[in-house]
């Protein structure tokens, strides 16, 4: 029988990822797009990392840095009795870590196809940066928060090595979809593994096409005559 506890578990985790890194996404674009510090560099590259890191590597440092053991674990469980290891919020901080660049990317993409004069528009009508923001550039760039969110929500889906070297595999606590199709796979039940993967694989189609299709429609939007 088909357990759709991981798929649950999956979804919950998905959502509260994409949902929390479109607001941090949002700013942190924005300063990198628009900030003139030298240094910007830097934070655009540590954005950027997990695309190049494998994730067992960047699940494990996250592992070392949360673990009661050493001094960030120790002090969130000493002082806020909060623990990561093997916690579905410690899943949820690892997903934000693994699949912030699958958000931000996208989103200063779209930041810089807005048409400079529209900002300058804005500012020559004593619109804050703040207001800029909210009203003239966020509107103007619609495909490019919808292909960002659901990049990031994809991305965040099909992370295995991240979510098992931070979450382990605990039944409704940290056992999403991926590890559940390793789990089977380890117990040779490849029956449930493919059944669990055909699923995987059919979700990730159609996000392509979806991701394909808008950036098809922006292409003919931006040269139209």
């Amino acid at each position: 029988m088909l357990d759709f506890e991981p798929f649950l578990l999956t979804l919950k985790l998905v959502t509260v990822t994409t949902m929390l890194l479109f607001v941090l996404g949002i700013p942190l674009a924005y300063w990198l797009v628009f900030s003139r510090a030298r240094w910007k560099v830097l934070v655009e590259a540590l954005v950027g990392m997990p695309i190049v890191l494998p994730p067992s590597v960047l699940g494990f440092y996250l592992l070392l840095l949360f673990s009661p053991e050493n001094s960030v674990g120790k002090f969130l469980d000493h002082y806020f009795d909060i623990r990561l290891v093997f916690t579905f919020p410690g899943l949820v901080i690892a997903s934000m870590v693994y699949s912030l660049p699958f958000m931000v990317q996208p989103l200063q993409a779209g930041f810089r196809m807005v048409p400079m004069a529209l900002s300058e528009a804005a500012y020559t009508l004593g619109k804050t940066k703040l207001t800029t923001l909210i009203k003239v550039l966020i509107p103007n760039m619609k495909t490019s928060l919808l292909t960002a969110v659901i990049l990031t929500f994809a991305h965040t889906v099909g992370e295995f090595g991240v979510v098992l070297m931070v979450g382990g595999n605990i039944p409704k606590e940290t056992r999403v979809i991926s590890v559940a199709i390793y789990d089977e796979v380890e117990a040779m039940n490849y029956h449930q593994a493919n059944i669990y993967s055909i699923i995987l694989l059919a979700f990730s189609f159609v996000v392509l096409v979806i991701v394909y299709g808008i950036n098809q429609r922006m292409h003919k939007v931006h040269y139209l005559p």
